[in-house]
């Protein structure tokens, strides 16, 4: 973790035992200029890494080759300490089932049962109907949706949906989470009540995570807030205390020019980063 003003240079991702992902000096293009070029990080265990930066730096693009979907030009990815980046997909399938995704727009299955939805995984490895059902209903009452099992997506506001997909992360206990935009088009109340659930997995179950997204008002929340489980909410932590296991990173046009803490975010003084902040 860098928290210095200036860009965030190739090659520099710390070790860090136990990390799931890390980057060395990735680049990946499409017919065209790179969409990432030297991208090096790493997530450490139980640190949450909030991706920042406007439509079209290649935040979704990353998140893709973190559980193998793209495959790098160049540079190394490891996945719970294996290197993925050429790894064939019969050996990739299992390491991707450690990780939970929640894609934009929460991309459940119209045709199948919230109950279904959530269990997508479980049922293709052909786990016992009660086995599921038990573990369907926790997930649900995670998201405090447990009403919703055998409703269908149709019937679900969007909130309710977002909701759902969280709940389908979360059904396998993963090692890793990834959200590629999980508030992207709501309105800022069932926004907030997104953020509230990736802090209360943040908090209660303390998984790595990695977290796209655009809206600064999100990533401060997540990180100057914490989840109260006897009151059941979100609360604020005492001034000027962030979160110390949520950390950010930033892209401008495929490059990373910042990793590193809120308070080293606030005071960079790279310009792309001071006009995205404003």
């Amino acid at each position: 973790m860098n928290d210095s003003n200036a860009a965030a240079q190739p090659g520099q991702a710390p070790v860090i035992d136990g990390a799931p992902v890390v980057f060395h000096n990735v680049s990946i293009a499409f017919d065209g200029p790179p969409v990432l070029e030297d991208i090096s990080f790493s997530v450490a265990p139980t640190e949450t890494r909030i991706l920042l930066g406007p439509a079209g730096v290649g935040k979704s693009v990353l998140l893709k080759l973190v559980n193998g979907l793209l495959r790098p030009d160049s540079g190394s990815i490891l996945l719970f300490g294996e290197e993925i980046s050429h790894m064939r997909e019969e050996k990739l399938f299992p390491l991707r089932t450690r990780a939970g995704m929640v894609f934009q727009e929460g991309a459940l299955f119209d045709s199948l049962t919230v109950r279904d939805n959530v269990a997508y995984q479980l049922i293709v490895e052909r786990v016992p109907d009660d086995e599921i059902d038990r573990r369907v209903r926790k997930a649900l009452q995670f998201v405090e949706l447990e009403d919703t099992f055998s409703l269908y997506p149709a019937s679900l506001s969007g909130g309710m949906r977002r909701r759902v997909a969280i709940a389908r992360a979360l059904i396998r206990q993963p090692e890793l989470l990834l959200y590629d935009s999980p508030t992207g088009g709501l309105d800022p109340v069932t926004s907030t009540t997104i953020i509230e659930l990736v802090m209360k997995e943040r908090d209660v179950y303390r998984t790595p995570s990695i977290l796209v997204t655009h809206r600064l008002q999100d990533a401060f929340t997540l990180c100057t807030h914490r989840f109260d489980a006897e009151q059941n909410k979100m609360v604020r932590l005492p001034e000027g205390e962030t979160d110390p296991n949520t950390t950010f990173l930033m892209l401008e046009e495929g490059r990373l020019i910042f990793d590193g803490s809120l308070h080293g975010l606030l005071h960079s003084e790279n310009p792309f980063v001071r006009e995205f902040l404003e």
